[in-house]
């Protein structure tokens, strides 16, 4: 039995005293393989290098996050593509549209959202998608891609039943990470709904630790937290868990 964590920001950049020690502790619990999603070109020298020390485990994606969106955009885009072909990359992430906080950048969103689906659809790569308070405007750009079979995860789901069956119907799993741990959430009702067929496990590392760290720094080795949640849900096993999902994210990322 292993794990996979399918989004994890492990690397110096947020681990800058004890990178390896968090790696140690995340094969220690049986997760051997962490997806590792890029926000912005300035990234770029800090998730390879992490790749580089561990390339059994570390699956590094390229992508620039909505929220990081400067007035530079276009070069840092630029920047990422060039590094689609180097052969460590798995895939396309972690990109989408935020407009939980701002709105300004809307349409740039969209733009950059859209040149980057564009690359996932011309070289059969996976998606890592970051989509908050913008489900209806990301699946209105991802509707026009329909037709080419894009795959991939939908990072750290926060939508409803309606935007869940929307997700599986076009074959993209839900992550699931620590707020389901949470209590009062409705995750677990999306949980219940899709089944494990169609949910991957994620940490967001350092971000949204589970219960009982929740507030703290989140790391990989909290997988099994997550997965024991989720088999409590399901009312099954967490080695049942742990092979499904598994066997979810290595269909989705090739890996």
């Amino acid at each position: 039995m292993y794990f996979i964590d399918s989004h994890g920001h492990i690397c110096n950049e947020y681990y800058t005293e004890d990178f390896n020690s968090v790696m140690e502790r995340a094969i220690a619990a049986r997760v051997e393989k962490i997806i590792l999603p890029c926000v912005n070109a300035q990234s770029i020298p800090c998730i390879f290098d992490a790749v580089e020390q561990y390339p059994q485990h570390l699956f590094p994606l390229i992508g620039l996050h909505p929220t990081d969106i400067t007035e530079n955009y276009l070069e840092d885009l630029a920047l990422l593509e060039n590094q689609l072909t180097r052969p460590e990359v798995v895939g396309i992430g972690e990109i989408g549209m935020d407009l939980y906080h701002d709105t300004s950048y809307k349409e740039i969103q969209q733009k950059v959202f859209y040149r980057q689906l564009t690359w996932a659809k011309e070289r059969n790569f996976p998606l890592s998608l970051h989509i908050r308070s913008a489900y209806t405007e990301a699946i209105t750009i991802l509707k026009k891609f329909n037709q080419h079979d894009l795959r991939g995860v939908l990072h750290c789901f926060s939508g409803g039943i309606q935007e869940a069956d929307w997700a599986v119907r076009h074959g993209f799993a839900l992550g699931i990470g620590g707020v389901v741990t949470f209590k009062n959430n409705k995750l677990q009702e999306i949980v219940k709904h899709v089944g494990i067929e169609n949910i991957v496990l994620e940490t967001d590392a350092p971000f949204l630790a589970p219960t009982p760290y929740r507030g703290q720094r989140n790391e990989s080795s909290y997988i099994p937290i997550i997965a024991q949640k989720v088999a409590d849900i399901l009312e099954t096993s967490i080695e049942e868990v742990a092979e499904k999902t598994t066997q979810n994210a290595e269909k989705i990322f090739h890996i």
